[in-house]
């Protein structure tokens, strides 16, 4: 089974990446950047020339994702990231957000298949580096995956990674594993699942209804308990003392990139979203870490979390 880590906007970047590389990744096939909005001023922005940077990305396989639906703008990231060393890139057909949506972006790309179609015949017209596709099923309605899927099958994907939901699902509701199934029966290039495996339950489950299944995707599973991974591959679980020193290295991490306390924790409480969800009756420190303005504050609520809380994956997402 190939495994993949999701890529999350403002979470998953280099630094987060680098730590989870070093305590946790005992198989990680592929790394997702988050995505790189295309523009025609080409790959300037300082964050994202960092989070792609070969000497930030050693050691992993890491594959950039764009978002855009300018083909003639996309094509001049495809060489930048060549030049780069990237040989495959993974174009973003999935982001469920109105702001993206709106400009026709992301999942917005799913709701006019007329205009996806001359997207996708500009973007492989001479193409100089493999290309795979993380998409959702549709706009509003499951049905409009058929017509979607046949789109996909007229070009040369590296992968297609299907979430199963549609964008008006968001992150909620049912998945759709019958319109994920005519995926794996339909699709010409291989395909990924991707949605909603937070436990090693979650995980044989999706592995036991399909058995063709070679490549999961794990996002919000693995950001809620990085030692997700070895437990699905090895049966060993996360220790408190692990979580801890994992924690403590992003939070130096970015301390020594970020101006002042106020940027630094704004990034932990971020990641804070998910991770606490290893905690029980953590309401009490969650609030003190929420609240707290500044890096000795932050420091004791996060200590009176590790040592008053007991510790294992609960119920939440």
């Amino acid at each position: 089974m190939d495994i993949y880590f999701a890529p999350l906007e403002g979470i998953t970047g280099y630094l987060y990446r680098n730590a989870f590389h070093d305590f946790f990744d005992c198989g990680i096939g592929k790394y997702f950047t988050p995505f790189i909005a295309v523009s025609q001023n080409g790959l300037t922005k300082t964050r994202e020339v960092a989070d792609v940077a070969p000497a930030h990305n050693q050691g992993m396989t890491v594959i950039p994702q764009l978002l855009g639906s300018r083909a003639g703008e996309m094509k001049g990231y495809f060489y930048r990231m060549q030049e780069l060393g990237y040989g495959e890139i993974n174009l973003n057909l999935g982001c469920p957000y109105q702001t993206v949506v709106s400009k026709k972006k992301g999942a917005g790309l799913l709701a006019d298949t007329d205009f996806l179609k001359e997207f996708l015949d500009e973007v492989f017209r001479d193409v100089p580096v493999k290309i795979s596709i993380k998409t959702r099923i549709g706009m509003e309605k499951a049905q409009e995956f058929a017509e979607i899927l046949k789109i996909y099958n007229q070009y040369p994907l590296e992968e297609l990674i299907v979430h199963p939901r549609v964008r008006d699902d968001f992150y909620e509701n049912h998945l759709n594993l019958e319109a994920f199934a005519h995926a794996l029966e339909e699709s010409k290039a291989p395909v990924c699942y991707n949605g909603d495996i937070f436990t090693l339950e979650d995980y044989r489950k999706i592995t036991e209804r399909f058995p063709k299944v070679e490549r999961v995707m794990l996002g919000r599973g693995l950001l809620a308990n990085p030692g997700l991974l070895s437990e699905i591959l090895t049966g060993k679980r996360m220790e408190k003392e692990e979580f801890k020193a994992f924690h403590d290295r992003i939070y130096e991490d970015y301390r020594k990139i970020m101006q002042g306390d106020t940027n630094t924790l704004f990034k932990m409480k971020e990641l804070w979203n998910y991770m606490q969800f290893m905690f029980g009756d953590r309401e009490k420190a969650m609030k003190k870490i929420r609240k707290a303005k500044g890096a000795v504050e932050y420091e004791s609520a996060v200590n009176m979390l590790f040592a008053s809380c007991p510790f294992g994956r609960q119920s939440g997402r």
